[in-house]
């Protein structure tokens, strides 16, 4: 009794890791891109994501044939889409050969089957095509558990609609008894999957704190590159530390983190991370399973926000950004806007303009413009990053010991009848939580 894999739009099953097939050699899809445009949205952005979503769908091996917009009040809770604009995509589809529709908006699992029946053909969105591309490109054991996390959550309620053909009959004379269905069978395989896959990657989590502890008993700072996919995050980490990852112009070329020492002339040693680009509409069971990779955000020090500074969508990129280091908590850690990709504006006003509206660094990660005044931007902000407190811990406070060993630098130490009284500096978001402890 076999289980259904996760699947790409593709229909190859093509992904990595434990129980993951290979590619076949088959014809690539024909696809039509399909958005809804709901009020409170315009016209170009709605453009705009369409432009992205089939960047995605050519990265995943697809060919855009058609794109369909409808602008309704809200979705309509059986198809997403209208009747009529249903139907107007099937008779688009016969007409361009086309074989899978992708939603640029998630779809229910219930839109998702109702649709398909309807149009006769497969339907996927947004969320599915981007963990087909993470599939892809997953190379280490860990982001290939993550993406298979991420795949299994996005899976299990949709297993009705794949193996609806498969349940009981009825209820009848000759059909009630004690087997259970495929579809009992695979969601029960699934959910034993995803606690394993979990499990392993808490293992991971654990391994990643021991990594971070070590590097905090070094004494040096964490610096973190965030930005939206393919602003060159990679190209940078690869300058600033001579290190020789691959880089690709394409959407999320890096999903496997990255540490590498920094020891530019002029400035502190410092560890310098990469980490997954994200994107508008990033999918949650992403999010979730990419938590381990994402919590290196969190033990640093200075966050650089790489931003492709020739990109149509400037402002959306930055926004969507933004957003997701606040759902992580990550909003008020100090950061740097690096505008990269200089190279590519012609018009110098229109950098000037950047830089006064971010206050970034303008920088080309290529050519290596800009990256002295970068560095002398992290200097900075190290160095007021770890300001010396005095504490006096009382012995059953362990946690606040714990925190100042694992993410400050302790100078002095002396155990005192009142309990442990400590020279340490700690980056200042940590502060507050020891404040109370302060001793003049």
């Amino acid at each position: 009794m076999s289980r259904p894999r996760p699947s790409g739009p593709n229909g190859r099953g093509r992904t990595n890791g434990a129980g993951r097939t290979a590619a076949t050699a088959v014809p690539p899809e024909r696809v039509i891109l399909a958005a809804l445009k709901v009020p409170s949205q315009s016209r170009w952005e709605v453009r705009e994501s369409l432009d992205e979503l089939a960047r995605l769908a050519e990265a995943a091996g697809a060919v855009v044939v058609d794109r369909v917009v409808q602008e309704r009040p809200a979705p309509t809770p059986a198809l997403y889409f209208g009747r009529g604009k249903a139907d107007l995509i099937g008779e688009l589809a016969r007409s361009r050969d086309a074989n899978l529709l992708i939603s640029d908006d998630a779809l229910s699992p219930v839109q998702e089957r109702n649709l398909s029946q309807a149009l006769g053909f497969r339907v996927i969105d947004r969320t599915a095509l981007i963990l087909d591309i993470f599939a892809l490109r997953a190379r280490t054991s860990e982001g290939q558990l993550q993406v298979e996390l991420a795949q299994l959550s996005y899976l299990l309620p949709r297993l009705v609609g794949q193996w609806s053909h498969l349940e009981r009959l009825g209820g009848g004379i000759g059909t009630r008894g004690p087997g259970e269905t495929q579809l009992e069978s695979d969601r029960r395989v699934i959910r034993r999957r995803l606690l394993r896959v979990q499990a392993e990657l808490d293992r991971v989590r654990v391994h990643r704190r021991v990594q971070r502890e070590r590097r905090s008993r070094a004494g040096l700072p964490v610096v973190a590159l965030v930005g939206y996919t393919n602003a060159g995050k990679t190209t940078l980490l690869n300058r600033l530390t001579g290190a020789d990852f691959r880089v690709a112009d394409e959407l999320f070329a890096t999903l496997d983190p990255a540490a590498r020492l920094c020891a530019a002339p002029g400035c502190q040693p410092f560890i310098l991370t990469d980490t997954v680009g994200f994107i508008r509409k990033l999918p949650p069971q992403l999010v979730a399973a990419f938590r381990a990779t994402l919590e290196e955000l969190d033990e640093a020090d200075v966050l650089l926000h790489v931003v492709d500074a020739s990109a149509p969508q400037l402002a959306e990129h930055m926004a969507a950004v933004e957003a997701l280091l606040g759902e992580l908590g990550l909003r008020e850690r100090p950061s740097i806007v690096v505008l990269n990709k200089i190279d590519r504006l012609e018009d110098p006003r229109e950098l000037e303009a950047l830089v006064e509206r971010s206050r970034g660094v303008p920088l080309s990660a290529v050519g290596g413009r800009g990256v002295p005044e970068l560095l002398s931007r992290i200097e900075g902000l190290l160095r007021l990053r770890a300001p010396l407190v005095r504490l006096r811990i009382p012995y059953a406070n362990g946690g606040a010991l714990a925190l100042c060993y694992a993410r400050g630098r302790v100078l002095a130490r002396s155990d005192e009848p009142a309990g442990v009284r400590l020279d340490v500096e700690l980056p200042p978001h940590l502060v507050p939580a020891v404040a109370s402890y302060r001793v003049s």
